[in-house]
């Protein structure tokens, strides 16, 4: 399978970007349904992260309450770097099991983290979706609300702008009108069946 990476800071449009993927018929494999899934009612990480954090982390119904977690994690590295060593491994072998079931002609690995927890190596080929520090920050407090500290510490935590592009076989700068933006994507597109196509 010919695995396509794509990747970007928090706000850059990543879903955006994906979705437009999606709509030529190309599978998505999703990292951030992954951590959901992970840490779902039931599993054992739930049960070790309200261990570790105790019962408030856990919402009435069960569920782990994601915006106390951040609110925690982004502001001590310590309890983030334990966190990170229960979940990123269960979200890798998802992932894994994801791509080796997907049927197109290439998939989509969509992950905010690719770079920075080894999931690059699952993949051919990575796509960067860049914007300004600015219009993440924008983005991300229309989108999720909030305070734009916790924003900083989250786009501070991440591979930094410079470093993302340096990784990037091809990059997409999603301050653009959608309708550049989707001839971009489907420019792509071509290139990347061109490639799964000589990869078989």
């Amino acid at each position: 399978m010919f695995v396509v990476g794509l990747t970007g800071g928090i706000g850059s449009g990543k879903s955006t970007v994906a979705e437009m993927f999606a709509a030529l018929d190309v599978e998505l494999v999703d990292a951030d349904i992954a951590a959901r899934e992970v840490v779902a009612p039931g599993t054992h990480a739930l049960a070790e992260i309200a261990k570790h954090f105790g019962s408030e982390i856990l919402m009435t119904d069960g569920g782990l309450d994601r915006g106390a977690l951040r609110q925690i994690i982004f502001h001590q590295k310590k309890e983030k770097h334990w966190l990170e060593e229960l979940l990123h491994p269960l979200i890798r072998r998802w992932l894994t099991q994801k791509i080796s079931s997907c049927r197109t002609t290439y998939c989509l690995l969509v992950s905010p983290l690719l770079l920075e927890t080894g999931q690059a190596e699952l993949v051919d080929r990575i796509l960067v979706v860049d914007v300004s520090i600015d219009t993440q920050i924008a983005r991300t407090l229309a989108r999720d609300g909030g305070d734009e500290r916790t924003i900083r510490a989250i786009i501070a935590s991440q591979i930094g702008r410079s470093q993302r592009l340096e990784y990037a076989d091809d990059i997409i700068g999603n301050e653009l009108p959608l309708k550049p933006l989707r001839q971009r994507v489907q420019k792509l597109h071509q290139g990347y069946l061109a490639m799964a196509g000589a990869k078989k």
